[in-house]
């Protein structure tokens, strides 16, 4: 940034100079070279400050684009949510929101620390020559400042509602072609898309909304910048030809008035490139109100090396806009059975990812005795309705839960599960898509509950382990559940009355 300054004053100067030689009769070669070998050498300065700066922006935000979706990745993965976020909203925010902090990081904060930095180089250069011309400069960017506010403030708002647009646009369109053969399938097709498309209009209008202010901004720069360059030339020539309507208060050579006007659009350059990354700093404020809950560093004191002990939750509730679920008492201790019922769309599923985790209670409390707070990441088995897949065999998907666990432990899990069947039909090595095509709902559940025994870990949360499934399947399921509650403590989200039934306690909501 000072490089570029000093470039900029031995342009100036090297004009200035060449100027006052037209003016000089006795003006040689040798005068006229230096002049434009100044001009010359002010270009190579600037060309290489520039690349310079533009070398270190980009590592810099390399830096800290990649420890941003480093946190992300791992809050979104694992970490405590206010509310649950769909897997588009959550790829939304790494890439989008990301993307969004790289170009802040390369556009922006250069362009920020260059406006601070150069125009008091350039005014100081200024003042040398004329201090009229740095007066007027000052004059003029106090009125500039006051306009930059005004529609900075406006832009700001505007910034805020277009990435909440984009974020829900792209969350509704990975869930509608998540599901897009059920949409086909019930010819929903035209609805779906009149959604999308006024999700699209909708971001469209917040960004022309945005483009609008940022517009304001550029012609309020351009107009102070004119105003500016106009008064000092205006200026500068009336003094040369003595004719002020008052006394002048310097005399000005023709060299200095020359360099005095040639620094007056440098003045306004780094406010120019400011004005242009100016969107990049909104859309990274905006998604700083985003991210920043996300990666919050959890304070609560929690004694990771105290091992599981039982749970105890105490008044837990939590809260999405106006619905509110809970409050719930439970308690469990190193073995046993749990029931959390109740009718669909209660919460059950929210229930289980707060005691997992998952999820910040608005009210009430989690507790490990001993531990002084909620379980440990480590010390949780996680059996969700919809196991996630990933592609390969059925061995490899079972190994999620213990990578280090040996073959022989992985078919003996499968078989206590109730995968022999399968086993014995298409073996452990049957490859598996990720949407887990291929095998029945069953299996699938059976495939879940499997990572859950492997992990070895000794609380183990399932949710609506027989939904869906035929009378026998779901009986074995529920065989296998109590059967694993002699060894562990489970908590069990579910409308099954049959495992209601075995439950040692049954929580409703």
């Amino acid at each position: 940034m000072v490089f570029d300054a000093l470039g900029a004053a031995l342009f100036a100067a090297g004009l200035a100079y060449g100027v006052s030689l037209f003016a000089d009769e006795h003006a040689d070669a040798g005068q006229y070279g230096l002049a434009l070998a100044l001009i010359l050498i002010s270009g190579g300065v600037r060309a290489l400050s520039a690349a310079i700066s533009d070398v270190l922006a980009a590592s810099r935000a390399r830096t800290v684009t990649l420890d941003l979706r480093r946190k992300l990745a791992a809050a979104l993965l694992g970490g405590r949510l206010a509310k649950p976020i769909d897997p588009g909203s959550a790829a939304s925010i790494i890439i989008d929101q990301g993307e969004a902090f790289r170009m802040r990081e390369i556009r922006f904060t250069p362009a920020r620390l260059a406006a601070g930095i150069s125009p008091l180089i350039i005014i100081a250069l200024t003042a040398a020559a004329s201090l009229v011309a740095a007066g007027i400069l000052l004059f003029t960017f106090i009125f500039f400042i006051l306009v930059m506010i005004l529609t900075g403030t406006a832009a700001a708002r505007e910034s805020d509602a277009q990435l909440a647009a984009l974020t829900a646009l792209s969350g509704l369109l990975e869930d509608r072609l998540q599901q897009l053969p059920i949409i086909r399938h019930f010819g929903a097709e035209e609805r779906i898309a009149r959604q999308i498309g006024q999700s699209s209009r909708e971001l469209s209008r917040r960004t022309i909304a945005v483009l609008r202010k940022a517009f304001l901004s550029s012609a309020a720069l351009e107009f102070f910048a004119a105003l500016a360059v106009a008064l000092i030339a205006v200026y500068c020539g009336f003094s040369l030809l003595g004719l002020l309507p008052f006394p002048d208060p310097e005399q000005l050579t023709l060299p200095e008035a020359f360099f005095a006007l040639a620094l007056a659009p440098e003045f306004y350059l780094p406010m120019r490139r400011l004005a242009a990354a100016y969107h990049e700093k909104q859309m990274g404020e905006a998604a700083d109100k985003v991210v920043a809950p996300l990666i919050e560093p959890d304070i609560t004191h929690v004694d990771r090396t105290a091992h599981f002990s039982g749970l105890h939750a105490k008044g837990l509730s939590i809260q999405f806009d106006q619905r509110c679920i809970g409050p719930v008492d439970l308690s469990i201790g190193t073995h046993g059975f749990v029931a959390l019922t109740g009718p669909t769309g209660s919460g059950k599923t929210s229930m289980l990812a707060a005691i997992a985790g998952q999820l910040t209670p608005t009210s009430g409390s989690i507790e490990v005795p001993g531990a002084g707070g909620a379980p440990r990441r480590e010390d949780i088995a996680w059996a969700a309705q919809r196991p996630v897949f990933l592609r390969g065999t059925i061995a490899e998907n079972i190994a999620l839960a213990n990578p280090q666990a040996t073959k022989e432990e992985i078919e003996l899990v499968a078989l206590s599960v109730g995968l022999a069947p399968l086993i014995e039909k298409r073996t452990l090595n049957l490859q598996l898509s990720a949407t887990g095509s291929g095998i029945s709902g069953g299996e699938r559940r059976r495939i879940g509950l499997a990572r859950a025994v492997l992990s070895g870990r000794p609380l183990v949360l399932c949710d609506e382990p027989t939904a869906d499934l035929d009378d026998a399947a779901a009986y074995d399921i529920a065989a296998l559940l109590c059967k694993l509650a002699r060894e562990r403590a489970l908590i069990v989200a579910t409308h099954d009355p049959r495992i209601i039934a075995q439950a040692q306690e049954v929580v409703k909501l």
